[in-house]
């Protein structure tokens, strides 16, 4: 048993993000299992990069209300306690709302080479509008 007590925050990178968005690694992907997961908070407007997994991705939110919105336009809106699963491949985004932070844990199973995450492009001020408008707004 190795128990950990606290993990350093980083503010995740602008090449990858929108806004402010802070991590802290909770594990990272490692034989045999190649588990990587890890507290992401966004502010509120801020968001990922479009982007997917190879192996699909979990998200458990832990705090505050955020979307989460795929390519086929397909937008959930998400509160503590919900769980949103990413199938192997599909191009998606997370993030808050406009006036409001979400926190969620992101799990993804990845391979030798990492964690099998393809990084896209951002998302535009016009997708995350449309997102938003699509959810009742805030």
């Amino acid at each position: 048993m190795e128990h950990i007590t606290s993990t350093p925050t980083a503010k995740a990178p602008a090449e990858r993000f929108t806004g402010d968005v802070y991590l802290n690694m909770i594990e990272a992907p490692a034989s045999p299992a190649h588990l990587a997961s890890a507290l992401v908070r966004f502010t509120p407007g801020a968001r990922t990069n479009w982007h997917s997994h190879a192996n699909g991705q979990i998200l458990y939110i832990t705090d505050g209300v955020g979307l989460v919105g795929t390519r086929d336009g397909n937008v959930v809106r998400v509160s503590a306690g919900q769980i949103v699963k990413c199938p192997p491949g599909e191009e998606h985004w997370h993030g808050g709302t406009d006036t409001t932070l979400m926190a969620h844990i992101a799990m993804v199973v990845g391979d030798a080479e990492g964690d099998g995450t393809t990084w896209l492009e951002p998302v535009t001020a016009e997708q995350y509008a449309h997102a938003l408008s699509s959810q009742g707004g805030s």
